[in-house]
């Protein structure tokens, strides 16, 4: 019987601390790094006030508009008070590097957050015939940090975030040969 009694009121307990949820601020749509957030980024959702995370109550909703985000986020993410403020893009020993890229060289649906592999071709051979010094393609991890897309000349500019000597090698690779892969993670 005092089982039985014990158990029932560990359950209540449990249930009373899940059970406990708090309205918090979430993002609706995903947001870059220094954008300011407005009304329309952000959303009440319930969650559990019992977490290690102290996440932003919706109390608080004037102080976070018109505050800029410190990362890349995508849309979801719960707010708390180390995601806002000045862009820490990017961080120490990262570099971001961004490349213009014509329709056919990177998949239509690439957004920020994805992990992605760049890959720049090899150049072709040389005149006397011999395979030039960069014969071999080359091929960096990162991740997409903005895309913008310009309809006048139907290049889209991506900017990726990835090892700071890596950055250095992709901006220096012709432009025709680089080429966008998003790779198993790729997130969102």
């Amino acid at each position: 019987m005092l089982l039985v009694l014990g158990c029932a009121a560990g359950g209540v307990v449990v249930a009373t601390r899940v059970g406990h949820q708090e309205p918090v601020l979430v993002l609706t749509r995903s947001v870059t790094a220094g954008q300011v957030l407005s009304d329309q980024d952000l959303r009440e959702e319930s969650l559990s006030a019992d977490t290690a995370l102290a996440f932003i109550p919706v109390r608080s909703r004037a102080r976070v508009e018109g505050r800029p985000v410190a990362y890349t986020l995508p849309a979801g993410t719960p707010l708390t008070k180390n995601l806002l403020g000045e862009a820490h893009v990017p961080p120490a020993g990262q570099a971001v590097a961004a490349v213009g890229l014509k329709a056919g060289r990177f998949p239509p649906g690439v957004q920020p957050g994805n992990r992605v592999t760049v890959v720049v071709a090899p150049t072709s051979a040389t005149d006397t015939g011999s395979a030039s010094s960069s014969s071999q393609a080359s091929a960096w991890d990162a991740s997409v940090t903005d895309v913008r897309s310009n309809s006048t000349d139907q290049t889209s500019v991506i900017s990726l975030q990835m090892a700071q000597e890596d950055a250095r090698q992709l901006a220096a690779a012709p432009t025709g040969q680089i080429s966008v892969v998003m790779v198993h993670g790729g997130g969102q």
